[in-house]
């Protein structure tokens, strides 16, 4: 909802300013809503990060990043403004309550596998042993997923601007 290529830059920056170096930025994509259709399309995209930070404390800090930008939790899978998961963490598989790491869904899920497949194709799914791009060819995940149309203003691991129209 709202500026959503915005929000994301949002989101990306203060990353950056808790621990989290960006090392690189997939393309923005609109994405058509898949269980609640009657709201408007979303913008995703993924991020390639290193961080000493554990995976539980990364998801506490996602959450503070959402609930800082003015998520609230209102409607499950209804219009948002963020939303931010980690899909994978190195190879590490992580079972907890409230993190599931890989993505328990990523592989039935196209918008999470074309921005993914972007930055990220040749590396392997932990679980399914499938590289990315492997399971995005096998996905039965038929939903649009394409560029945006906007401008793609991606930030390189300094946090500088460049454009990629």
């Amino acid at each position: 909802m709202g500026d959503r290529a915005g929000n994301i830059a949002l989101a990306i920056a203060a990353l950056r300013g808790r621990g989290v170096r960006v090392t690189q930025e997939s393309s923005l994509y609109e994405t058509e809503p898949l269980e609640i259709r009657e709201q408007p399309w979303f913008l995703n995209c993924a991020v390639a990060a290193e961080t000493e930070l554990s995976a539980e404390r990364l998801m506490r800090v996602l959450l503070e990043i959402e609930r800082e930008i003015g998520r609230e939790r209102l409607v499950p899978k209804g219009p948002r403004l963020i939303d931010m998961d980690i899909l994978l963490y190195g190879s590490d598989i992580v079972r907890g309550p409230g993190l599931e790491i890989p993505h328990p869904r990523m592989a039935e899920r196209k918008f999470v596998l074309v921005p993914l497949a972007e930055i990220a194709g040749e590396v392997d799914h932990p679980v399914a042993m499938m590289t990315i791009a492997e399971m995005l060819e096998a996905t039965a995940d038929r939903s649009e997923v394409r560029k945006w149309a906007g401008k793609n203003t991606a930030k390189d691991e300094r946090g500088a601007e460049k454009d990629e129209r």
